[in-house]
């Protein structure tokens, strides 16, 4: 960025074209911190004024909508920031027709499909983000057994790629992804762009550190009684959801630490498993879902036998801390320690 001018002004083309449901644009309307209506009405100091192009979210339709998709590709919009929601089929894997597409090329009146808008636009654009975990990652559609050869986003552009200021690929995983985690990265994407932050930090699976550097069970309410090996066994339970399924112990998101809208729900906060759909491996490695984790076996076994001498010991102190001292007491002699001099 340091080569870069700073930018007053920029478009974010958004694509729904992947393999997808729509669900990440329909989950960032929720976002609160900031919101996207802040950042596209201006109310965020410091940010470029942007504008936003999201099928989803558009007043506009047809060629009007389109027409800044050719503008972005001719070079008549710059800088722009491409968002692309939805998994990215293999277009080369069969004889005819298309797996996904946006609009028709007007030189030939044929379908512009996903992964030509994705090698016309990326080049082109300040930074690249793939918003939701069939974007980052696959997601459901490459599922082992699919037909489509689906892929995430940086498994189609490569791992390494980078834009021409120099930015990597930017995951932002979740099935849906959580709205302020989007826009708070969208947010820090626009500050950096403003001049006014350092690159974007990324883990190796392309994620923002400060979103995704810790466990779900880092962050979880029920992580207490995990350590005290004290574990439901059926749904409503308040305790540790292991046993019922949960791979919060190792899965990376901060979900029940941020709670899903206004700090409220998250999976395990409302008594769902964590199923690892922030995770690049999921859903094949995560199933079957609501089984115990193979290793969830050993470790649950182990602390099953750490925590009971732990609650033991607790209970212990607990009872010997909830009660009152034995000098406070009517009566005419006072046995609190005190001498008068």
């Amino acid at each position: 960025m340091a080569t870069r001018a700073r930018v007053e002004e920029l478009h974010i083309i958004w694509i729904t074209a992947g393999l997808s449901c729509d669900g990440d644009s329909i989950s960032v309307t929720a976002a609160s911190q900031p919101s996207i209506e802040e950042v596209v009405m201006g109310a965020i100091p410091g940010l470029p004024k942007v504008h936003l192009h999201n099928p989803v979210l558009a007043y506009e339709v047809g060629d009007n909508f389109m027409n800044w998709w050719y503008k972005a590709e001719r070079g008549e919009i710059d800088p722009f920031v491409l968002v692309v929601e939805g998994s990215i089929p293999n277009e080369k894997i069969k004889s005819e027709g298309y797996w996904a597409a946006m609009g028709s090329d007007p030189t030939t009146g044929q379908p512009i499909t996903t992964t030509e808008w994705i090698d016309r636009l990326a080049p082109k654009a300040l930074a690249v983000v793939a918003a939701g975990t069939c974007a980052t990652y696959g997601g459901i559609h490459a599922m082992q057994g699919n037909a489509t050869g689906a892929m995430g986003l940086a498994d189609y552009l490569g791992w390494d790629w980078k834009s021409g200021a120099g930015i990597p690929i930017v995951n932002v995983p979740g099935c849906p992804v959580q709205p302020d985690n989007f826009m708070e990265t969208l947010t820090y994407l626009l500050y950096q762009a403003a001049g006014l932050a350092p690159m974007i930090p990324l883990d190796k699976a392309l994620r923002p550190v400060w979103l995704f550097g810790k466990t779900v069970h880092e962050g979880c309410d029920r992580g207490s009684y995990y350590e005290q090996g004290d574990f439901a066994n059926e749904y409503g339970s308040p305790k540790c959801l292991v046993k019922l399924g949960c791979w919060g112990p190792v899965v990376q998101c901060n979900v029940p630490k941020r709670g899903w809208m206004a700090g409220l729900g998250g999976c395990p906060n409302v008594g769902g498993i964590c199923i690892g759909c922030t995770m690049p491996g999921f859903p094949d490695k995560f199933m079957p879902f609501m089984d115990e984790p193979p290793g969830g076996k050993v470790s649950s076994s182990v602390i099953s036998v750490y925590g009971s001498v732990i609650r033991r010991l607790r209970q212990i102190t607990n009872d010997t801390l909830n009660k009152e001292p034995s000098w406070r007491h009517k009566g005419e002699k006072l046995t609190t320690g005190y001498h008068a001099n």
